[in-house]
């Protein structure tokens, strides 16, 4: 087996994916559960005082799929806009539960809404990682046809993050779904290359190239068992880590 082309260690700047469904939990009747949001605020929190830049890109699939309703009729460019303020409504209440733990933080919208958020402004961003705010990018890359997978590649190379830690609801990638079949193969790491030959699900086309253009290493975990996102924050290993194979 491959071993980690790293030693485990605190990174100094990171982008945290979170999907809106891991707001809502898989039992819960609401969109966002509250306790969620407050157990993932508060590994946040402990992870951020010993010295990690963090940005956060959240999507917004607990309310509203773009795609999904396009295929229903909907025109696409539309239903991506909805989508993104989907994303909004996420990232407010992330950061109402970092305040509630104190935690110095700011979101920023990639659509003006100055009541809300602040406007996305790429120097403004890095200056606020650098003071010590945890960053929440809102409202996706500010335009449609663009997953927050995207954004979250696209903001990981424009921060000059680290990696990218991608919380999911499976442990890390596999050579197929996990779910149907209970002999698949989890990777502890693999190469960009070996993901695109196997044709694995690790992110959308456009996100994996940014990635790997940019050479920037994904962590793929999961988020649902308590202290996991604490525990890839601190870089320590866990999941799936995707890399260039330098």
């Amino acid at each position: 087996m491959i071993q980690r082309p790293r030693d485990p260690r605190p990174f100094k700047r990171a982008i945290l994916k979170l999907s809106g469904e891991a707001l809502r939990g898989a039992d819960s009747k609401d969109n966002i559960s509250p306790e969620i949001v407050n157990r993932i605020a508060g590994e946040i929190r402990d992870v951020v005082a010993a010295g990690l830049q963090l940005g956060i890109v959240v999507g917004g699939g607990n309310f509203w799929r773009g795609a999904s309703a396009s295929a229903r009729g909907m025109d696409r460019a539309t239903a991506d806009y909805v989508g993104m303020l989907a994303t909004v409504m996420n990232a407010l209440a992330l950061e109402s539960a970092l305040e509630h733990h104190g935690v110095s933080c700011v979101v920023q919208s990639a659509i003006e809404m100055q009541n809300v958020a602040e406007t996305f402004i790429r120097r403004r961003a890095v200056r606020q990682l650098d003071e010590g705010k945890v960053v929440i990018f809102a409202a996706g890359t500010g335009n449609p046809f663009f997953s927050t997978d995207t954004t979250a590649a696209l903001r990981a190379s424009e921060m000059g993050a680290d990696v990218i830690l991608k919380a999911t609801q499976v442990d890390g990638v596999y050579d197929s779904d996990p779910r149907k079949n209970p002999d698949a193969k989890r990777y502890e790491t693999i190469t960009f290359h070996e993901c695109i030959s196997k044709r694995l699900s690790v992110m959308d086309s456009t996100a994996f190239s940014l990635c790997m253009d940019n050479h920037i290493p994904i962590i793929i975990f999961e988020l649902a068992p308590s202290g996991n996102l604490a525990h890839a924050l601190r870089g320590l290993p866990i999941g799936t880590l995707v890399h260039g194979g330098e």
